[in-house]
This record gives C-alpha cells, sequence and structure tokens, in this order.
C-alpha cells in the first residue's frame, strides 16, 4: 500500500505530465493542426486529470475522511460526509 507521501509525489508528477501535454495543446492550436488530432489530445488530457481526481479521492478517503470517522468529534464526520456527497453530486452532473 502507498503511503500518502508517495501518493502525493506521484499526483504531482502526473500534474507536470499533464502541464506538457496542456502546454502541446496550445502548441498544436498555434500551428493549426488537424482538429481531430486535437480533440484527441484533449481527451488523453481529460483522462489523466480524471486519474489525478481519483488519486486525490482515494487520499482523501484514507486519510481526511477515515481520520473524521474515527474521531469523537460528530460534527467532523458529519462535515466530512457532507463534503464527499457534495463532491460526488456535483460529478454526476
Amino acid at each position: 500500500m502507498t503511503n500518502r507521501k508517495d501518493r502525493r509525489s506521484n499526483v504531482s508528477k502526473r500534474l507536470a505530465r499533464i502541464e506538457g501535454q496542456v502546454r502541446g495543446l496550445q502548441k498544436m492550436i498555434d500551428e493549426d493542426r488537424y482538429c481531430i488530432d486535437v480533440i484527441t489530445q484533449t481527451k488523453a488530457v481529460a483522462a489523466a486529470l480524471k486519474k489525478v481526481e481519483a488519486e486525490l479521492l482515494k487520499d482523501h478517503a484514507g486519510h481526511c475522511l477515515a481520520s473524521a470517522i474515527a474521531s469523537d468529534d460528530i460534527t467532523e464526520r458529519e462535515t466530512k460526509v457532507a463534503e464527499l456527497i457534495d463532491l460526488l453530486q456535483k460529478n454526476a452532473r
């Protein structure tokens, strides 16, 4: 199992790659590249961002949410669960 520091490092590396992909997209636009090629690359960026989102959600559930559930603070538990529900509802739209 990966620890939190390793997961954060992995996310940072993924974001750096995504940053490079976005710069590449800008270059493709500047060079007036074929639309389908550009769209293909935008889909790749979107998929990469979804992976980052999944890693961050996994980290949140494994750390923040787990700590709140283990806590004696009912308000903290309710807040963390409500945040997660709100997030999932936003993704469903």
